[in-house]
């Protein structure tokens, strides 16, 4: 048995009843040196015992043995902030890793926490030192996935499943089993991924306009992050069409004037660089530091917010929908993750030809000076 808080409740429990560890031990047929050893944590009852206990002090085993089989969602965020503060400490990776995989067992039927400590691998599974240890995490987010698909009855939460699951698949290489997971579910022909408006209208028609107002906010302002990173894996697809390239970014470029004014989410910075790799493919070399500065802006705007996210003057209702999330609106990596993952794009072979030009070193110090990075 664990010892969990058993020694401290039985401890609260017993002076809650105002009796001495001598006549708990009479009623149980027990001495008092094993009443003793057991609230000093020096021994556990034998596993008989509890419902015994149990019984007598009108608990269940679980609150006498302090197991929570289920977390709250302030839990949740808690365990999961904390958990990705220690991975950025490198040197605590494999402990943080196995002070992880010791809570997925503690709390296996507790669904949502296990989707986020798969979601938690699936975003520091890099930080491991080789690539066999990378494909384990990978493998066993997986397993994670799949335990809740099979075992949750919550629908929304096991299509989120589906989507990580196969997020780690796709890291693995396993680019068809990726297809085989989401093609039929994704396919833009279904008429669920068309179904938002009438969502929408079903509420404003009970009158509850705020709910929809509310929906429709979080609605475009996704499918604007989608937008954003669609663009720049059709650039990515399409990268010797200069034509197409240059149109992509005139078009994205104005819908981010026209719809991203105040905010900054890190799509936006990614797609800043895919634009700054475009542009040296084709030799534009001012053209890609503009874009570089941009990138260092949108991560500078990110870490200004302490990287979470945030509506503005137009989309006002998103602080409801941010909050559902377990991050709080928060980053899924820590900031230093983020900060060190941002300074090592600097190295893509695509900026070989001006990584001793004055401005691309500038740029580069400016994003070493974010959030105290000074070197």
């Amino acid at each position: 048995m664990n010892i969990l808080s058993f020694s401290e409740n039985i401890t609260c429990l017993r002076r809650g009843r105002g009796m001495t560890q001598e006549q708990l031990a009479d009623f149980l047929g027990v001495t008092k040196a094993s009443i003793s050893k057991w609230e000093t944590k020096q021994s556990l009852p034998d596993i008989l015992m509890l419902p015994k206990l149990a019984a007598f002090f009108d608990v269940t085993i679980d609150q006498l043995v302090g197991y929570e089989p289920q977390l709250s969602k302030e839990q949740i965020q808690g365990i999961y902030e904390e958990l990705s503060e220690e991975f950025a400490i490198r040197e605590r990776f494999e402990q943080t890793m196995s002070r992880s995989r010791k809570l997925v067992k503690q709390y296996y039927s507790c669904y949502r926490f296990l989707f986020y400590i798969g979601s938690l691998w699936i975003n520091h599974f890099m930080l491991a030192e080789s690539r066999k240890q990378q494909e384990t995490i990978l493998e066993d987010a997986i397993a994670l996935f799949d335990h809740i698909s099979s075992q949750s009855g919550d629908v929304g939460l096991c299509g989120d499943a589906q989507m990580m699951r196969a997020t780690a698949l796709l890291q693995l290489g396993k680019a068809a089993d990726v297809v085989e997971c989401l093609e039929e579910t994704l396919s833009p022909y279904r008429l669920a991924v068309q179904s938002d408006g009438l969502l929408i209208q079903a509420y404003q028609m009970l009158g509850e306009n705020e709910q929809a107002d509310s929906f429709a906010q979080v609605s475009m302002y996704i499918h604007l992050i989608i937008l954003m990173s669609d663009a720049v894996w059709r650039m990515s697809l399409r990268k010797d069409d200069r034509n197409f390239c240059m149109e992509t970014i005139r078009r994205v470029d104005s819908l981010l004037e026209d719809w991203n004014k105040e905010m900054t989410h890190p799509n936006e910075a990614i797609y800043h660089m895919q634009a700054a790799v475009v542009y040296m493919c084709y030799s534009m070399h001012e053209e890609a530091l503009n874009r570089l500065e941009r990138y260092v802006k949108c991560i500078g705007s990110c870490e200004e917010n302490g990287f979470r996210l945030c509506g503005d003057s137009y989309f006002d209702k998103m602080g409801d929908w941010f909050e559902t999330l377990v991050q709080g609106g928060g980053a899924p990596r820590s900031k230093k993750v983020i900060l060190e993952s941002a300074a090592q794009i600097f190295q893509h072979p695509a900026f070989a030809p001006i990584q001793k030009e004055p401005r691309f070193l500038a740029i580069k110090r400016l994003l070493e000076t974010i959030g105290g990075q000074e070197r």
